[in-house]
Formats: C-alpha cells, structure tokens, sequence
C-alpha cells in the first residue's frame, strides 16, 4: 500500500466534504462549481508540488458517523493527501477524529470557536470571536438593540455560538427567547408565537442553509419582520434565492467574503468563474468561495512548507507563515486563520455590504 501522498498515478487527491442532502444541501452545486475553478486554476500552473490535484466529493449532509466512516475508508487506501470541506461541525469531529491527524483538513465553515481540535484540524472558517460576536455588537451600537431572541439548531455550533454571544453581553436577561431545533425542521410556528418573541428586538439566526431560508419566509408572513431585525453568520445568496425576496426585508448577514462584482477582485473572480462554467452556473456566493480558497489555501500551504506533512505544517504557522491566496495574504493564530469580517443587508436577493467589523 502507498504511503500518505503517494497515489499511485502521481496525482495529489483530496477529500471535499461538502452536504448534498438536508438543509445545507443547497449550497453543493455551488460549491462544486467553485472547487472545479480552484482544481481547474491550480492545474493550469504546475498544480502542488509539482503534481496534477484530483478532487473526490463526499457527501456531509448525511449522519456524522457516516460520513467519517466513508472518509476512513477512503483515508485506509493510503492515496488521500488532504480533506477540505464546507459542511456542519458535527459532522468535522467526527471526520477529524477518523482522520486521526494524518493528512490535514481545512474546514472552511464557520464554526464554534473550540480550542480542542486534533493536529492537523486548520480552520479556515469565522470564529465566532470575528464574527458573530462583533456583528451582534453592532446590531446594537447601530439599532439600538438591546433585547434578543436567538433560534439555532440543535448541535455544537449553535449551541457554543449562542453561549458565546450570552457571555459576551453585559446582561445575560437581554436574551429573552433560546431555541434549538433539529436540523430540517419544517415548521417554526412553536417560536414565532412564543410570546418572549414579541420583546426581542432582533433575532439571531443560528441554522444552516435551507433551514434559515425557510424560517425567514416563515418570520415574514407573520409580519414581523418590519419591526425587528434579523442577522445571521450562516446565509449566502442561494438562501435568499430560496427564500425570496419577500422574505429577506431587515435580514443582516455577516461573513468575511461577500461576492461583489464593483471590486476588481470580484469582477476578475467572476469573469473566470463565467468563463470555466458559463453564464447558467450556480451562484458563486460567500460559502462556494470558501470551499475555493480550501483549496488555493491548501495549494499554497503545501508549496510552502514543501509537504502535507502535519507536523511540518503546524511548525510553519507557529513560525507566522503567511500565504498568498486569490482572496489575498492569508496569517494564521494556531490553527485558525485570521480575517475580516463584513456585514451586509439583504437587499431582495443579493447582498449590500453596509460596514467591516472586527
């Protein structure tokens, strides 16, 4: 059997995870347009190290343990050279412990913020610490909130992201309704007529995908939404798209990357997404643009450090290697990659970034 990196074609394989069932399934298309740009740019060049990069896409929308199972699997041949993914963080601890530290993975979503993570675990996603933490914070310098309600569904993410935002407010009553409900939930009446809900002055929105795009056409037809304000760090334009514009009035979202075709940087990404994929491709949004800087991210981190090695690799982030990546130079604090954040408000079913938080 092959050692880890040496497939026996010559090729360098990755593992994308990405979910193509439940609620975040409606970002897969998307995001299989964007990694193709990425494998398709990257092979153009001299591809990493010297060697052409092959993708295999898993589906993460299924059981956590199912997932990991496969990844094993696949992990057992000796042929996989690196994970990357956009998928739930449920399912990343456990692929993380089934991959046992032996090639990294790049986990592009944003996620909790937990400082456990194996070897090996890089997380290019927003902590909630530069993200939904400082988002809330301006919802209530710029509105004057005060009183929140928050919905999430029922795993790790949520559930940490919300205890964050508890800690971080000086006090805790401003929370007046919690709820965390299962993944595909198809009705949200239960919470949108709970009474606290009528003294929330904004509701933070902790679910993924399809769900939020759902609970938002759900919040509107209740009429709610000309009087309290929305924002959620878990939204692209595929959730407005299915939501519909009706839905998206007074809806806020915060991401470090919003696709904006009035910079440079946006019109050049586009154009060569257009080119690769023509004009009926799937959105290219803030979630499928992280899934394509995984893998220039990945590209430039082995072109780097010379290997996939993982202790190797870590070595360099503690020596404050910086790389450069289509979405610029990217630095590293341990395993978490640092950026900017972006808020923007819905407008219909597009986004316009209003301020850069930090």
């Amino acid at each position: 059997m092959p050692a880890f990196g040496e497939s026996q074609d010559g090729t360098i394989e990755i593992l994308n995870i990405v979910p193509m069932q439940g609620p975040g399934g409606i970002v897969a298309a998307s995001c299989d347009a964007a990694i193709s740009l990425a494998v398709d740019e990257i092979n153009g060049g001299t591809g990493i190290l010297g060697r052409e990069i092959r993708t295999t896409n898993i589906d993460g929308g299924r059981a956590p343990d199912e997932v990991a199972d496969e990844v094993a699997a696949l992990l057992a041949t000796g042929m996989v050279d690196a994970i990357t993914g956009w998928h739930t963080s449920a399912v990343r601890l456990a692929v993380a412990r089934a991959n046992a530290s032996r090639v990294p993975y790049l986990f592009a979503t944003g996620h909790e913020g937990l400082t456990d993570e194996l070897p090996g675990v890089l997380m290019l996603g927003e902590h909630p610490a530069g993200q939904t933490l400082p988002a809330v914070h301006w919802l209530e310098r710029e509105y004057g909130v005060r009183r929140w309600a928050i919905i999430g569904n029922d795993y790790i993410w949520p559930r940490e992201s919300a205890k964050a935002v508890r800690d971080s407010l000086p006090d805790p009553n401003s929370i007046v309704l919690e709820r965390f409900v299962p993944l595909g939930l198809p009705d949200f009446g239960k919470f949108l007529s709970e009474p606290a809900l009528d003294r929330a002055d904004a509701i933070l929105i902790l679910m993924v995908g399809a769900d939020v795009a759902r609970f938002n056409r759900q919040f509107a037809a209740t009429g709610r939404a000309t009087a309290q304000l929305r924002i959620s760090p878990a939204a692209d334009e595929n959730v407005l798209l299915a939501a519909g514009p009706n839905a998206n009035h007074n809806f806020y979202v915060v991401s470090s990357f919003f696709v904006d075709e009035r910079t440079p940087d946006g019109r050049d990404r586009m154009a060569r997404y257009r080119k690769l994929h023509g004009s009926f491709a799937p959105a290219l949004t803030s979630f499928s643009n992280a899934s394509y800087e995984a893998i220039h991210t990945l590209s430039a981190l082995a072109s780097t450090v010379g290997s996939f090695d993982v202790p190797d690799i870590h070595a360099a982030l503690e020596n404050g290697v910086l790389l450069e990546t289509p979405g610029g130079t990217r630095g590293f604090l341990g395993n978490q990659a640092i950026q900017h954040g972006y808020i923007a408000r819905a407008a219909g079913v597009d986004f316009d970034i209003i301020d850069r938080i930090t």
